[in-house]
C-alpha cells in the first residue's frame, strides 16, 4: 500500500510539472544564427572544446544541447542566478543575440561522449529508467527522455554524453541548493526546485552510477 501511495504521489508531481512544461512549450525560444555563433564560439573552445565536446570533466559538453537551454543558462549566468564563478564574467559580455547565436551553433554539433564505467552503468541505467519508488525517486527519462536528449521547449536539457565528473558535481550542487540563487529580482528556473528535491534523495553511489550511465549514453 505504501509503495502505491508513493507511486501516485510521484505521478501527481510529474503531471503537475508537465502542465508547466506545456505552457513553456507554447512559446518556443528564438533561434539565433549558427554561422554567427561559430565565430563567437571560438573563445568557448578553450573549456568546452572546439565543437562543444569538452575534454575536461569540470566543464560541460555543449554539443547537441538545445539552443533555448543554452540561451537561458547564459542569461541566468549573466543575471547572477546561475552560480558559476568562472562562467559568470564570460556571460556578462554577451548580448541576447550572442546567446541565441551560440545556442544555435552548439545545437548543430554532434556529441562525442566517452565510454561508460563498466562497473556502474547498469545500476545507473536502472535508476535512470525506473527510478526508485521506495525513496520517491522518479525515473530521469520522464523529463530528460529515454535517450537523454531532454525536451528543448520545456527547458529540460540534453544530458547524454556528459562527462561523469560534471554530472556528479551538478547533482551535488542541486542537493546543496548551490546551483542557482535568487538574484537581481529573478528566481531560479522552475525545474531547479524539482531537481533539488530529487538530488536530495540520491546517495553518492546513485549519483556516480547515473553519471557513469549518462557518459556512455548516445
Amino acid at each position: 500500500m505504501k509503495s502505491r501511495i508513493v507511486a501516485l504521489t510521484l505521478s501527481a508531481s510529474l503531471a503537475s510539472f508537465s502542465l508547466f512544461a506545456t505552457a513553456i512549450a507554447a512559446e518556443p525560444p528564438a533561434k539565433g544564427d549558427a554561422a554567427a555563433g561559430a565565430t563567437k564560439a571560438a573563445v568557448c573552445g578553450a573549456c568546452h572544446g572546439a565543437t562543444g565536446n569538452s575534454v575536461n570533466p569540470e566543464w560541460p559538453s555543449l554539443a547537441g544541447q538545445h539552443h533555448g537551454y543554452i540561451s537561458e543558462q547564459l542569461a541566468l549566468l549573466k543575471a547572477g542566478v546561475r552560480v558559476a564563478p568562472v562562467m559568470a564574467p564570460m556571460a556578462m559580455a554577451l548580448s541576447n543575440e550572442d546567446m541565441a547565436d551560440l545556442g544555435a551553433y552548439f545545437e548543430q554539433q554532434t556529441p562525442a561522449g566517452l565510454e561508460a564505467n563498466a562497473d556502474l552503468w547498469q545500476a545507473g541505467e536502472k535508476l535512470y529508467r525506473g527510478g526508485d519508488t521506495t525513496r520517491s525517486i522518479p525515473g530521469c527519462l520522464g523529463c530528460h527522455g529515454p535517450n537523454g536528449r531532454g525536451n528543448g521547449p520545456a527547458h529540460w536539457p540534453q544530458i547524454r554524453s556528459q562527462q561523469s565528473g560534471y554530472v556528479v558535481n551538478q547533482l551535488k550542487n542541486y542537493a546543496a541548493n548551490a546551483r542557482y540563487v535568487a538574484a537581481n529580482g529573478q528566481q531560479p528556473p522552475a525545474n531547479a526546485q524539482i531537481m533539488q528535491t530529487i538530488a536530495l534523495r540520491l546517495s553518492d553511489a546513485d549519483m556516480k552510477a547515473l553519471a557513469a550511465y549518462l557518459q556512455g549514453l548516445r
